[in-house]
C-alpha cells in the first residue's frame, strides 16, 4: 500500500505561481511514475502532468510551457510548478501513482486561482 499526501495549494492571483508537493510513503519500492491530476467543480478528473524514473514526463495541452513536473526517486516526491496560472487552473489537484493507471491517490490540494 502507498500512501500520498499532498501540500502546496492555496489561493493565488492570476499570473502567479505555486508548486505543489507530494510525498510517498508505506510500499514505494515499486515507484516508477507519479503525477498530477486536477478535478474542477462539476468536471471529471483530468491529467496534467506526469514523470518516469528517469525524467519521461508527458502534460496536457493546456499547461505545456507553464507547468513543470519533476520527480525525486531517492526520496519518492514529486512536484509540480505551476507558473503563469490562470483562472481556469482552479481545481483540486491530486498527486498519484503509475503512468498508465493511476493506482494509488492523495487526498488532494485545492489550488484557486483569482482574476
Amino acid at each position: 500500500q502507498v500512501q500520498l499526501v499532498e501540500s502546496g495549494g492555496g489561493l493565488v492571483q492570476a499570473g502567479g505561481s505555486l508548486r505543489l508537493s507530494c510525498a510517498a510513503s508505506g510500499r514505494t519500492s515499486s515507484i516508477i511514475a507519479m503525477g498530477w491530476y486536477r478535478q474542477a467543480p462539476g468536471k471529471q478528473r483530468e491529467l496534467v502532468a506526469r514523470v518516469r524514473s528517469g525524467g519521461w514526463t508527458n502534460y496536457a495541452d493546456s499547461v505545456k510551457g507553464r507547468f513543470t513536473c519533476s520527480m525525486d526517486n531517492a526520496k519518492k516526491m514529486v512536484y509540480l510548478q505551476m507558473n503563469s496560472l490562470k483562472p481556469e487552473d482552479t481545481a483540486v489537484y491530486f498527486c498519484s501513482t503509475g503512468w498508465n493507471s493511476p493506482t494509488n491517490w492523495g487526498q488532494g490540494t485545492q489550488v484557486t486561482v483569482s482574476s
